[in-house]
């Protein structure tokens, strides 16, 4: 899988895969301009949905998963420069259940392509479930300590605070786990393509023909 990233990354869209690359394109647009109307902080922010915009091609994941991750990554860095989190209630948990339960299974499944677990369809409902939750817990304890940094180092507006991190870790361990449960789903249809395969579909022009669904 990891030799296939870069030519799955490159393959032509099909489906609500075109979605995703209009999201896609959005998101890097909105790099310069974060950076220009809102500073640094919220230019960091948006290399970070950038980040989550990429890797979800590059695993060739199913076109609702793709556009789902790509979306959610792109409102949750405009909610912080919008003041979403501090104007809208609740929004800061909304984003933490749905953001942190899909990166979660972004993460089940780049571990199960690395071999360090079991795929998901073979592992099982609750064990998928349960493993979704163990990495949703991780994201959102990087993402509370990565707040934490932001409000002492960089900017005092940030929101930080017992009570809200407790809230925010609560909401990630239960967005994860409900896409634990969905992990058997999620992580079937995904479309890769080999690097030979890529290669001979350059040489003999004939789109799709290096497609493989897992």
């Amino acid at each position: 899988m990891i030799a296939a990233l870069g030519t799955t990354f490159l393959r032509r869209p099909h489906g609500a895969v075109w979605a995703a690359d209009v999201l896609r394109v959005v998101t890097l647009i909105s790099v310069p301009v974060a950076l220009v109307g809102w500073g640094p902080v919220a230019f960091a922010v948006m290399m970070l949905a950038l980040l989550g915009a990429v890797v979800p091609r590059m695993l060739g994941l199913r076109p609702t998963f793709d556009v789902a991750v790509v979306l959610l990554s792109l409102v949750a860095a405009w909610s912080s420069p919008l003041d979403l989190y501090s104007t809208v209630f609740l929004w800061d948990k909304v984003v933490h259940v749905v953001l942190v339960g899909l990166l979660a299974a972004l993460l089940v499944v780049i571990a199960s392509d690395a071999g360090v677990i079991a795929a998901a369809p073979k592992a099982g409902v609750v064990l998928s479930a349960l493993v979704s939750l163990a990495a949703g817990l991780a994201v959102g304890s990087v993402w509370e300590m990565g707040e934490w940094l932001g409000h002492n180092f960089v900017d005092a507006t940030i929101v930080v605070g017992y009570d809200d991190t407790i809230g925010d870790l609560a909401a990630d361990g239960f967005g994860a786990l409900v896409a634990g449960f969905a992990l058997p789903w999620l992580s079937r249809e995904r479309r890769v393509v080999q690097p030979e395969a890529w290669v001979r579909m350059r040489a003999e022009r004939v789109p799709g023909s290096s497609l493989r669904t897992r």
